[in-house]
């Protein structure tokens, strides 16, 4: 029977995790003696600052989260004033105009791939709540001056907090942002030569692919997250930042070329010749090596000798088809771009200058998504309002705002991790309660009521919940801990030791957390075969816009990443054991890089005729695309195909290299295509058909 996480955390925390909660205590302790010398009315919202800053406390992080966390606030504390100068008369239209805030604020972090960011709405969401409520709180003193004063007072509590956190992380054993670049950026390279070698090897199987290009997804979407804080890490930043960016968009520039070259020996297994079979175990051989080196230059080095096997292989040659040339030639490609991701690797370490720039993975931005999670926050919120203005409980107060802070910091979540976040959430809540009144009741009360002895009391609970924050598997249970202790207790300089507030406000947290898990359960977002298909639409709206960019690789790929890790997620809780829909996925990422190397291939021939062609053909491979996900055929690309060739033909005696080769592509495509379309019939228990019933023989080449 296994140890359970939370308790081999507890009882033997690694090195790394005590100097996160000593830093921790430290940067809490700070920010509650400089917000009690500053006479603050509310110095635990400087501690609920400080604990959400020890999240991933590498310093360029910090410094964006604070960045994130004081503008947040200031946005949110003018919108309260905003919302107080108009709506003071009107309590209702107020906390109405609030939900309206809140939603709006949970919907836009949906939209956003850094969790950074999303503290900046929650912060805005938290702030512009506490400045309203406060004021209606006690409505006969509600004037110009003291809703300024109770902004300022919740901003300069918050800007406290997580400048305290911000100092502790940069004095005190230091941790950068580039340290974990590189290490994500060593991980993600291994992992995906080690992808390239399974998907060249024919005892692969589909699972193990697929459960390789899932955690290159992964590690991918943490690099780009984390690129955009280096950047507050000394000069060097950016162009660290920008090697990251590069590494990502070449690595998605792999994933689409090793699909080619992987469907190819798995589908196609008898136009493979006995000298490219060699050719493929070689660079087999040589992805093991670069794999087992130790360092960059030995990897660097592995790959150039790839490559000149690679030109060697090619010059010997002898009457080989078409397609093997091509195959041979997209090999090179891939070596390309293996090299280049080295080199971006490289620039994380070492400066490099001659790297050009890329822009970021981009989170994929689906309105309905972000609309349910605006709905979800902002019915917490009224349930919240209702109960308040019910009861006029000071409980009530908490149980509408903190569910909003974690409904906006969580919106990016699955729903099944959020549902597995939740619980050990509420966990964390439920367990904080006896510490709460332990602690903050019993202890402090019979002491002098100095700061000292306020500092020592406190630092044992928060050291153990910060030991639980400092490992992913064990977070939300600190969370869940750290937060509600502080609002229970609420140390400030004149603490009240009422067990019924206490009480009453444990109360309110947990009712009102456990509010938000039923309200995520209630209000989900609508099934994975549905947000699949937007996905899916997405995809084929950008294989359409993919000439209205002047660098459409880096486009095309920063929009694919996010978008096929969402898939597999949703492959994964659907249950598909095909993995049909991740495959789907892939295939529109192919899809885009074989259109941006057909347009290189037809280069010379542009012009008004072939150019409408083109753009007849692209809307073909779309819509083409879309039915062969749903197992349709469409037979309409083989004639937009057709048409494109003879206006790419036209005026050639002799069609050369290229147009022959972009012949055998379009041909592949459509293949490829018929392929799609009977496995996702088969998957979806319908009637299969065959791509030999359409009459098209197979001539083509590598797409």
């Amino acid at each position: 029977m296994s140890t359970h996480p939370l308790a081999v955390q507890l009882l033997t925390p690694d090195r790394s995790s005590m100097i996160f909660a000593v830093k921790g205590v430290i940067a809490m302790a700070m920010a509650l003696f400089v917000s009690m010398s500053l006479g603050l009315d509310r110095p635990y919202w400087a501690l609920v600052s400080a604990i959400f800053l020890q999240i991933r406390p590498e310093s360029g992080l910090v410094i964006e989260k604070v960045v994130c966390q004081v503008a947040g606030s200031v946005v949110g504390g003018l919108v309260g004033i905003l919302i107080l100068a108009f709506l003071t008369p009107y309590p209702y239209l107020a906390l109405a105009g609030l939900a309206l805030w809140v939603g709006l604020n949970s919907a836009a972090a949906t939209m956003v791939l850094s969790r950074n960011f999303t503290y900046a709405f929650a912060m805005a969401a938290m702030t512009a709540g506490l400045v309203v409520v406060m004021v209606m709180v006690d409505t006969t003193t509600a004037n110009s001056e003291a809703v300024f004063v109770i902004a300022q007072a919740r901003i300069s509590e918050i800007a406290v907090g997580a400048v305290c956190a911000m100092l502790v992380s940069q004095l005190l054993w230091p941790v950068q942002v580039k340290d974990s670049l590189r290490r994500h950026a060593r991980n993600v390279i291994n992992m995906t030569v080690s992808y390239l070698t399974l998907e060249l090897d024919p005892k692969s199987t589909h699972e193990q692919r697929h459960q390789q290009a899932d955690k290159i997804l992964e590690t991918l979407m943490t690099l780009t997250e984390d690129s955009s804080a280096v950047v507050y890490e000394g000069p060097e930043g950016p162009g660290r930042a920008r090697a990251a960016n590069v590494l990502c968009n070449k690595v998605m520039s792999l994933l689409a070329v090793i699909q080619i070259l992987g469907r190819f020996h798995r589908n196609h297994g008898d136009l493979v010749s006995p000298a490219f079979a060699t050719l493929q175990q070689q660079m087999q051989a040589h992805f093991k090596k670069i794999v087992a080196a130790n360092n960059y230059g030995e990897a660097y080095l592995q790959t150039q000798a790839l490559r000149r096997d690679l030109l060697e292989k090619r010059e010997r040659f002898v009457d080989e088809s078409a397609i093997i040339f091509r195959m041979t030639r997209t090999s090179l490609e891939l070596v390309a771009d293996l090299v280049v991701v080295l080199r971006a690797y490289n620039a994380l370490e070492n400066r490099d200058s001659t790297l050009l720039n890329a822009p970021k993975l981009t989170t994929h931005r689906d309105p309905l998504l972000g609309a349910i999670n605006g709905l979800r926050t902002a019915v917490v919120f009224l349930i919240g309002a209702g109960v308040w203005v019910a009861t006029a409980s000071p409980a009530a107060v908490v149980m509408m705002i903190m569910p909003v802070v974690f409904s906006v910091t969580l919106a990016r979540f699955s729903l099944v991790a959020l549902t597995s976040f939740m619980r050990r959430l509420l966990v964390g809540v439920i367990v904080s309660i006896p510490f709460a009144l332990v602690f903050g009741l019993a202890l402090l009360s019979q002491g002098s009521g100095d700061y000292e002895i306020l500092v020592l009391v406190l630092a044992g609970p928060y050291f153990l919940g910060l030991l639980a924050l400092a490992k992913w598997p064990t977070l939300p249970y600190g969370l869940g801990f750290c937060i509600p202790f502080t609002i229970i207790v609420q140390p400030s300089n004149n603490m009240m030791f009422n067990v019924e507030v206490a009480l009453s406000t444990a109360l309110g947290l947990f009712v009102g957390i456990g509010l938000l898990y039923w309200v995520f359960k209630l209000v989900a977002p609508p099934d994975s075969q549905l947000m699949q298909r937007r996905l899916l639409k997405a995809t084929a709206r950008d294989l359409l816009d993919i000439d209205n960019h002047p660098h459409p690789e880096n486009w095309f790929n920063g929009r694919m990443g996010e978008r096929l890790l969402r898939l597999a997620n949703y492959d994964q809780d659907i249950g598909h054991k095909d993995r049909y829909i991740t495959d789907l996925g892939f295939t529109g990422l192919n899809l885009g890089h074989v259109s941006m190397r057909l347009r290189q291939l037809i280069k010379k021939h542009r012009g008004l005729r072939v150019d409408a062609r083109l753009q007849q053909w692209q809307q073909a491979l779309a819509e083409t695309y879309l039915m062969s996900s749903r197992g349709e055929s469409n037979t309409l690309f083989r004639d937009a195909s057709a048409r494109l060739l003879v206006a790419v033909r036209a005026g050639q005696e002799e069609p050369d290299n290229n147009t022959l080769i972009a012949e055998g592509l379009c041909e592949r495509l459509a293949l490829t295509f018929e392929r799609t379309a009977m496995t996702v019939s088969a998957a979806k228990g319908k009637p299969a058909w065959s791509s030999l019933e359409t009459g098209q023989a197979h001539t083509g080449t590598g797409a």
